[in-house]
């Protein structure tokens, strides 16, 4: 969302309309995030200090992906978690319990709330047998101040100390992208996926079959599509030229 509907917090020209022409012509629609630390009551309520309005139901996060990924792997099991509230929220959602005792999963997510005692513990939880997951594998977010590391960045940690490889259920993996098309129920070929990561949205859309549009608004710019061997179905220069003609009147 960040680089294709807003910049921190400053809202990307034309976001608004598109989704107002999205809601007119009656188009299914899912705002989808590797952010885990927001709920999505949370990103509707951000979205409407941008004048976009919409509902919880369509906002889909790696924090819901990742509880319903261990939901079925572990009914009702336990987790140590490095992230925030949107992440926690969803764990609960599923019956998840957070522990620090003997966890089947440490599972790491988007924040700021990590400190050298939690790195420290996660470390031997894993070394003890809980299995690494995280919510996204993205090195680094980026701010109004610049950018942060990321989730990705914290698990790289782990997995140094640990020699474990974490699984990543967010963006581009098949597992987050499918969902997301089931929730909006279209069949692979009538899924568009708009982005501004090559790497994440783009990807992801290849893999799954999905058309893509990459805008230049956020990561990526028409240079660094030269160092991948996938290409989006369409390169536009930020989401306010997808709105046809006749709605932008």
């Amino acid at each position: 969302m960040d680089g294709v509907i807003y910049r921190g917090s400053e809202v990307i020209p034309g976001a608004a309309e598109f989704l107002r022409f999205l809601q007119e012509s009656e188009t299914p629609y899912l705002f989808l995030t590797n952010n885990s630390a927001y709920t999505p009551l949370d990103v509707v309520v951000k979205l409407r200090k941008f004048g976009i309005e919409t509902s919880p139901e369509h906002v889909y996060t790696s924090a819901l992906a990742t509880a319903e990924f261990v939901r079925r792997q572990k009914p009702n099991g336990t987790a140590f978690v490095i992230g925030e509230g949107g992440l926690l929220s969803a764990l609960n959602e599923v019956n998840y319990a957070i522990s620090r005792e003997s966890p089947d999963y440490v599972i790491v997510g988007e924040g700021r709330v990590l400190n050298f005692e939690m790195a420290e513990h996660a470390h031997r939880c894993i070394a003890n047998g809980s299995h690494l997951i995280s919510t996204n594998s993205d090195t680094w977010c980026p701010t109004d101040n610049g950018p942060r590391p990321g989730c990705g960045a914290i698990v790289a940690l782990l997995e140094a100390a640990t020699g474990r490889t974490a699984y990543h259920v967010g963006k581009p993996n098949p597992f987050m992208m499918r969902l997301a098309r089931k929730r909006i129920g279209l069949s692979t070929e009538e899924v568009i996926m708009v982005g501004d990561t090559i790497e994440t949205d783009i990807r992801g859309a290849t893999d799954l079959g999905f058309q893509s549009i990459l805008v230049l608004t956020g990561s990526a710019s028409r240079e660094t599509l030269r160092h991948y061997p996938f290409a989006p179905t369409r390169v536009v220069e930020s989401i306010a030229e997808l709105i046809p003609a006749q709605a932008a009147v």
